[in-house]
């Protein structure tokens, strides 16, 4: 199941359009000196989102993450190297909005990215993978606001009146980051059930009939409350695309639970049955063999074989619906995100 990888973060970077109420040259200069630095950075922020959303190789997505890095250090190498104006206090305050930045970039976020790696073993982990990047999120934007405060400060402190405006970049960037939220928000509802079906084949793997039978249990509850959960769950923009596949997956779940699983434990006690028999059979010298003891080595024999035709059968079917519920709703979430993050 693909996992949510494409899930990480989204950094509001909303440059102000500056014009001139009076004319200080330098103090405009200097704004728009540190603006075109900022633009370098939201414009490779931008591709990274972009890469997050509709890119498929985690290659492209590492080389992204690793240009917006060298974005924000050469940023902070030219900012540090100019003279700031009117002294260094507002330099310092736009340096340390960069270095908070660049410094969760390389940490919380590669935190994060080791965090994706084990996310899938136990939905404890997967909830704290996707709680740890809203907090990252909410630093960053913690960090914008205060830039942004900062900013205005300044304008106003040099009698520079600021027209208040999203850029394009902005804008998709905001866009962006409610789409994830929505995004992570039903994959965290999505594997809170998933993590059971992963359990219960893990148990079919080693034909282990007791965890077999308690993680089918658990599944089909989680499922009946999955579906619960999803009734009060409102769509992204009017799109319950997302919510539409994952009920339906919910559902397979439940008949997996109910109607297949049933099947699979019922060939394993049957096999395990038929072990004891000839185990038991096999330790009777042949000529101390009794006629119910033959008989019941055959009757089990006829057992067996049709549990290991219905097993095989439903194996197949099983297999086959999964593969398709599951494809089908990892393309509904690929399509979510092209029709919500623009490309360009």
């Amino acid at each position: 199941m693909k996992q949510l990888t494409k899930l990480l973060f989204c950094i509001f970077l909303i440059l102000p359009t500056i014009q001139f109420a009076q004319n200080f040259d330098k103090a405009i200069d200097y704004l728009e000196f540190l603006g075109d630095e900022q633009n370098l950075v939201t414009k490779n922020m931008w591709k990274y989102t972009k890469a997050l959303a509709h890119s498929k190789s985690d290659r492209s997505i590492n080389a992204k993450r690793e240009n917006l890095i060298k974005s924000v250090e050469n940023a902070i190498k030219k900012i540090e190297k100019a003279n700031g104006f009117d002294g260094e206090d507002y330099k310092n305050k736009v340096l340390k909005h960069l270095k908070l930045n660049l410094s969760l970039l390389k940490q919380d976020y590669a935190e994060i990215i080791d965090m994706k790696a084990v996310a899938e073993q136990s939905y404890d982990m997967m909830e704290a993978y996707i709680l740890a990047q809203r907090l990252a999120d909410e630093k960053m934007a913690e960090s914008q606001a205060e830039y942004e405060t900062n900013f205005y400060a300044f304008a106003n402190k040099h009698n520079i009146k600021i027209e208040e405006s999203e850029s394009d970049l902005g804008k998709k960037m905001e866009i962006s980051n409610q789409v994830f939220t929505h995004y992570n928000d039903m994959y965290l509802v999505f594997f809170k059930v998933f993590i059971n079906e992963i359990y219960l084949w893990d148990a079919i793997k080693t034909n282990n009939i007791n965890a077999i039978q308690q993680n089918s249990s658990a599944l089909l509850d989680a499922s009946k409350e999955g579906l619960t959960l999803l009734e009060t769950e409102k769509g992204f923009k009017n799109d319950n695309a997302i919510i539409l596949a994952t009920k339906q997956t919910f559902q397979f779940f439940i008949d997996e639970a109910e109607n297949d699983i049933p099947v699979i434990v019922d060939f394993l006690v049957q096999e395990d049955q038929m072990k004891k028999i000839q185990e038991q059979l096999e330790k009777t010298p042949e000529r101390k063999r009794t006629k119910d003891q033959i008989d019941n080595y055959n009757k089990k024999v006829n057992a067996i074989n049709k549990a290991a035709k219905n097993y095989n059968k439903t194996n197949q079917s099983l297999n086959t619906k999964r593969q398709t519920v599951l494809n089908k709703l990892d393309a509904t979430k690929e399509k979510f995100l092209e029709r919500h993050i623009p490309k360009d």
